[in-house]
């Protein structure tokens, strides 16, 4: 009867129902509720821009799975997919073809244009793996007032991500950008409190570099956001060494806590970590997939709330393009702050044309 009750909203007392009509009432609404509840959301129709990496079939299949994973999920589909991505990154164009062709057999329409796609769908997932594109493509999705989720990474150096951030504030569109292993259960946990008030925090992942982009941009991110997710903003200043095998980028944040990231290359992968808190010291955790990331997509369409600050976004980019600095430097310390002033005066020059057109 309790779970008439909760069904139904009305404590069973006040119901006065025989045993049999509410046994009735019960079956009627088990069956009812889950059609009722996808009637009132409304249908979602997703957009794709880039299909030249593995997320796009993978977050595909998510929205798409039966039945939902996830409440937050019903009522999402992609509908269309605009394919060109990189041109000249082999590893990312040549995967293009094969990507276009799982999406087909998706039911997925591939567009001769973003343009296209937009006049499609309610909602963007710019997905192409190459992030010198995303400032232009995420523009012209600004200028339909469509929401956005910008796959990492954000852009290909700090002044691109900062522009980014710029046009979607000055054109009020919500956006937010974020890696997967942001929302791993166990960074999450960290977050949340569990070993109290974080003190330090070691973070690793894979790390290959792409000439193209920032070193850490191309594939440190993810441990660099997990290094962001359990220390949170507040990052001043940057060191880092490289070598062929590994990179290691040492962050100073107020109040004096440390936190680290080394970037892997060579021998044993993986993505985790160590937490050090004022309530004890832990393991941030293994990678949890792409599902976490996918529903706190699905919520951002829904409610327009970014679950990722654009200051912690900025600021995580802003550590990697300071390391880079400091490599470029012999490893001697870099301030935050002077990345950040360059950026933000590159980024006004990349503005100017674009936002005219």
């Amino acid at each position: 009867m309790k779970l008439l009750q909760e069904c139904l909203g009305t404590p069973f007392e006040a119901l006065n129902l025989s045993c049999f009509t509410a046994v009735a009432a019960l079956a009627a609404c088990l069956v009812a509720t889950p059609f009722a509840a996808a009637e009132q959301l409304q249908q979602m129709r997703l957009g794709i821009i880039g299909l030249d990496t593995s997320h796009v079939p993978a977050f595909t299949k998510e929205f798409h799975r039966e039945p939902v994973a996830d409440p937050a999920l019903m009522g999402f589909r992609v509908v269309a997919a605009y394919p060109h991505g990189s041109a000249d990154i082999e590893s990312s164009a040549s995967r293009i073809p094969k990507y276009t062709e799982e999406m087909k057999e998706m039911g997925v329409e591939i567009t001769e244009s973003i343009a296209d796609l937009l006049a499609k769908v309610d909602a963007v997932l710019l997905e192409t793996n190459d992030g010198r594109l995303h400032l232009d493509q995420a523009i012209e999705v600004f200028k339909a007032g469509k929401p956005v989720f910008i796959d990492k990474p954000t852009g290909s150096r700090l002044a691109e991500v900062v522009a980014i951030y710029r046009a979607a504030s000055e054109m009020k569109v919500p956006v937010f950008s974020s890696s997967s292993l942001r929302f791993s259960p166990g960074a999450q946990e960290v977050r949340s409190g569990k070993f109290g008030n974080v003190l330090g925090c070691d973070a690793y992942s894979p790390c290959a570099l792409e000439p193209t982009h920032v070193d850490l941009y191309w594939y440190g991110i993810h441990g660099v956001e997990s290094l962001f997710t359990c220390m949170g903003v507040g990052c001043e200043q940057v060191s880092h060494q490289s070598t062929k095998d590994s990179e290691l980028a040492v962050g100073l944040w107020s109040g004096g806590k440390i936190g680290t990231f080394r970037g892997i290359r060579e021998g044993s992968g993986g993505y985790g970590g160590t937490v050090f808190g004022d309530q004890g010291i832990g393991a941030i955790g293994p990678y949890g997939g792409y599902r976490p990331l996918v529903i706190e997509i699905a919520k951002f369409f829904r409610t327009h709330q970014p679950p990722v600050t654009q200051q912690e976004t900025i600021q995580i980019y802003a550590f990697m393009q300071a390391a880079l600095v400091s490599k470029q430097r012999g490893g001697v310390p870099v301030k935050m702050a002077e990345v950040m002033e360059a950026a933000e005066l590159e980024a006004t020059d990349l503005l100017k044309e674009r936002i005219k057109k």
